[in-house]
């Protein structure tokens, strides 16, 4: 996991191929205001899901887990609620892995959880299970997709 500032995101091009391409995107695009929906920067390889989001409760969100996407969280309209913990330290997910959507769910709690604010961002690698969107409200953000 990372967290830093999104005007730092390029000192982590290194981590990835794809990351420099993400932060050159984001330092050149006011995302703010665009529709909710998918910003396709390399097909499949890299992309943007722009969300609005209800927060929820840290009781009520699953830790989830992807196999072949780096998550890179950036929240823009306020605080986010980020919950941890490694995939090696959980059992069985609620259902099988999800190959198509590339998703499982865990219900159990995290073991950590950090505070993620505009201007900040939180990448997690797929060992890391993560309950994102945690908190009181709605929230605008970015969950930047990075093909490994």
């Amino acid at each position: 996991m990372i967290i830093a500032k999104t005007t730092e995101g390029h000192r982590y091009d290194g981590v990835h191929p794809r990351l420099k391409a993400l932060f050159d995107y984001i330092e050149q695009h006011d995302l703010r205001e665009v529709p909710a929906g998918r910003i396709t920067i390399d097909g499949d390889n890299l992309f943007i899901n722009v969300s609005d989001a209800t927060l929820k409760t840290k009781d009520a969100q699953k830790l989830e887990v992807h196999r072949k996407y780096i998550d890179v969280h950036f929240p823009l309209s306020g605080n986010e609620i980020i919950g941890i913990r490694h995939l090696d330290t959980l059992d069985e997910s609620d259902a099988p892995f999800d190959e198509e959507n590339d998703f499982a769910l865990y219900t159990a709690a995290a073991d950590n959880y950090i505070v993620l604010h505009p201007g900040e961002f939180c990448l997690v690698y797929p060992e890391e299970a993560h309950a994102p969107i945690i908190g009181t409200g709605k929230l605008r953000k970015l969950i930047a997709k990075v093909l490994i």
